[in-house]
């Protein structure tokens, strides 16, 4: 009888644990109105990323126009070594999202 409540009181504890073992960002897609406000001062790192992003040269999900000032637009990015509002990684398989660089015309691809 001891046994079976102990084990009632172990059950929620193994699951909390089995949560946290599981990677945080495993097969996350970003939704449009999620990836539309990923603009600004962006940095790139290769570990601990807000984003993990691909890119593509078609079939983007956000086309992203580099800029040196007055980031205040969906797509445009200005580059930072610190200090930025979002950190990316880039990487080849499995990203949360995908762009493509542009000249004209960023932001969500349609």
């Amino acid at each position: 009888m001891k046994f079976r409540r102990v084990l009632r009181s172990l059950a929620p504890l193994s699951l909390c644990a089995l949560a946290l073992a599981l990677p945080a960002s495993a097969e996350r897609k970003c939704s449009s109105g999620e990836i539309a406000r990923v603009y600004g001062k962006i940095q790139f790192v290769s570990s601990f990323p807000d984003y993990k992003v691909q890119v593509v040269t078609s079939f983007p999900d956000l086309k992203v126009r580099k800029v040196t000032s007055f980031p205040d637009a969906p797509g445009k990015w200005q580059i930072v070594e610190s200090f930025p509002d979002f950190k990316i990684q880039i990487v080849d398989s499995f990203p949360d999202f995908k762009i493509q660089y542009v000249e004209s015309f960023p932001g969500l691809a349609r």
